[in-house]
C-alpha cells in the first residue's frame, strides 16, 4: 500500500514540475531601460522593431528619469541598461563600482542640443554663446529679467525660460557647454524632465527660451523656432550637414546607451544590444537624430562581443566633440576601466 501510494505521489510532482517548467518556458523575458528623455525615441524605436521582430518574446520597458536618475537606478542594479545624454560621471562610477556593477559604454548618435524661441520672435533668431551664458549663468538671476538687457535693440519684455531638470544629462551638458560648469545655472526657470512639456511651454510664449534635444525640435517645427548659435565663427542652425561637419559647437553632442555587464549575459538583452546596433543606422534617421557613420557600429558592435568594460570619457565632461573625434576615440581600443 506505501508502494502504491509513493508512486502516485511521485506522479504528481512530477505532473507538478511539468506544469511549473511549461509556465517558465512561457514566461516573457523583460528587459529593463531607464534614463535620459532625449535618447529614449531612439530606443523606444528600436525597442518597438525588436519586439515585432522576435514576436513580443521578451518585453523591452523603456522608461524616462533623466540621466542622472538613470545612473542612480543602474548602478543600485535595478535596470539593465541606461539611455544616457552624456557620458557617465566619476561619481556614477564610483557607485557602479561600488555596487559592483560592471558596464558597456555604446555611443548609438549624436544630437543636437536646439536653443528654440516662439515663432512671434523675431529678434533672437541668432544669439552668441555669450548672450546665452549672460541669460543662463547663476549671477543673472534677479538682474537679468527683459530681453533688451541683452541686446538694446530686443524688446523690454520679460525672458521667460524653460529646460531640463537637474537629473538630465541635457541640462548637465547645457550648462558645461554655455555656462562653463555642470550643474551651475540660475534655478528660477521651468524645468521639465519632458522636452514635450518643454516645446508646448515655448510654443505658448512670445517670450519664452528654451532649451531641448534636437528630436523634439524636429517633430515641431510648427510650433517652435531654432536659435542659430554663434560660437565665434557665425551663426549655424543645427542640421543634418553641420552636425556632421562638427560647425555647430558646442551644442553637439554624442549619446549614449550603458549595458550592464550582468545584463549582457542574459540572451535576450545580448540580442537587443546586437539588434539596436545593427539597426541604429536607419532607425537614428527616423526619429530625427544624426546617426554616426556605418563603420562606428561594427567597431561598437566588436566591442560588444569583445565584452569591453568602462569608459573613454574617464568621467569627465567632454565639450564641443565631433563625429569624427568620437570615432578616433573608440578606434584607440583602450577604455579607462574603473
Amino acid at each position: 500500500m506505501l508502494q502504491i501510494h509513493t508512486n502516485k505521489l511521485l506522479k504528481i510532482i512530477i505532473f507538478l514540475g511539468g506544469i511549473g517548467g511549461a509556465c517558465s518556458a512561457n514566461a516573457q523575458s523583460v528587459i529593463k531601460i531607464d534614463g535620459s528623455s532625449t535618447v529614449y525615441p531612439i530606443t523606444q524605436a528600436v525597442a518597438d522593431q525588436f519586439q515585432t521582430a522576435k514576436k513580443n518574446a521578451a518585453t523591452v520597458e523603456v522608461n524616462i528619469s533623466g540621466s542622472g536618475g538613470g545612473f542612480k537606478k543602474f548602478c543600485r542594479g535595478e535596470i539593465d541598461i541606461v539611455n544616457a545624454s552624456r557620458p557617465i560621471l566619476k561619481n556614477e562610477m564610483k557607485n557602479c563600482q561600488d555596487s559592483g556593477v560592471q558596464y558597456m559604454e555604446i555611443p548609438v548618435a549624436f544630437d543636437a542640443l536646439t536653443v528654440v524661441i516662439h515663432p512671434d520672435n523675431n529678434w533672437s533668431t541668432s544669439m552668441t554663446v555669450t548672450d546665452l551664458k549672460r541669460i543662463w549663468e547663476p549671477a543673472a538671476q534677479g538682474s537679468v529679467t527683459q530681453w533688451n538687457q541683452i541686446n538694446p535693440a530686443w524688446p523690454a519684455e520679460p525672458i521667460k525660460l524653460y529646460g531640463a531638470d537637474r537629473d538630465s544629462g541635457t541640462y548637465d551638458y547645457f550648462t558645461e557647454a554655455v555656462v562653463g560648469k555642470v550643474k551651475s545655472s540660475r534655478t528660477d526657470f521651468v524645468k521639465s524632465e519632458n522636452d514635450n512639456v518643454l516645446v508646448t511651454s515655448v510654443a505658448g510664449d512670445k517670450y519664452g527660451l528654451g532649451f531641448l534635444g534636437f528630436a523634439y525640435y524636429g517633430e515641431n517645427q510648427s510650433k517652435v523656432n531654432p536659435v542659430a548659435i554663434d560660437n565665434g565663427k557665425g551663426a549655424i542652425l543645427p542640421s543634418t550637414e553641420t552636425v556632421e561637419d562638427g560647425s555647430y559647437q558646442p551644442l553637439s553632442r554624442p549619446v549614449f546607451i550603458y549595458v550592464k555587464m550582468k545584463s549582457a549575459e542574459k540572451r535576450e538583452v545580448k540580442e537587443f544590444v546586437e539588434f539596436y546596433l545593427k539597426n541604429a543606422l536607419l532607425l537614428v534617421k527616423e526619429v530625427n537624430f544624426f546617426p554616426l557613420p556605418p563603420r562606428a557600429y561594427s567597431t561598437m558592435l566588436e566591442h560588444f562581443s569583445k565584452k569591453r568594460v568602462g569608459t573613454i570619457f574617464n568621467g569627465t565632461p567632454v565639450i564641443g566633440l565631433t563625429i569624427d573625434e568620437l570615432i578616433r576615440r573608440e578606434g584607440r581600443l583602450q577604455y579607462e576601466n574603473y
